[in-house]
């Protein structure tokens, strides 16, 4: 699974000109990417990685704050750029796939305590934010297990 974490004072998606998550007050937007390989084991410690990670003010975690995040599916995050000019989505899981890791993942934040909004998946989706820092991570659970460091910790 792949992440971009951005700490936000604000973030909203909008479908069809309806607002279906946000929140107003420093919290994270995650945008979500999920490959072939991944399981709900990833979709677990990749939850707890991002929750505790001290990105907000003062060296504070998400969780230290009781922050909101709103997660929202992004497949283009596994897009391969390197040949020609037009990306190449192989590397993302089908919808199939990707939903369920997807929902899983939100549903590993909640139980960890978060307050979780969240796009629609497979929708055509306006995502607004408002960045604060600006921090913007990636966080990929292929990096850090080869980096030998559990997503979780």
């Amino acid at each position: 699974m792949r992440a971009v974490v951005s700490r936000v004072g604000s973030a909203s998606v909008t479908v069809d000109g309806e607002v279906v998550g946000s929140f107003d007050g420093p919290g994270l937007l995650v945008l979500l990417g999920v490959t072939h390989d991944d399981g709900p084991d990833e979709a677990r410690s990749l939850a707890a990685k991002i929750w505790t990670l001290r990105i907000m003010r003062d060296e504070r975690s998400a969780a230290d704050l009781g922050a909101p995040v709103l997660v929202v599916s992004q497949f283009t995050l596994y897009a391969d750029v390197r040949k020609g000019r037009r990306p190449s989505w192989g590397s993302a899981a089908p919808g199939a796939v990707s939903e369920p890791l997807y929902e899983a993942f939100c549903g590993f934040l909640g139980d960890l305590g978060a307050q979780v909004s969240r796009g629609i998946f497979g929708a055509d989706m306006a995502v607004s934010s408002v960045n604060d820092g600006p921090v913007t991570l990636v966080v990929d659970t292929a990096e850090l297990s080869r980096s030998g460091t559990s997503p979780g910790t």
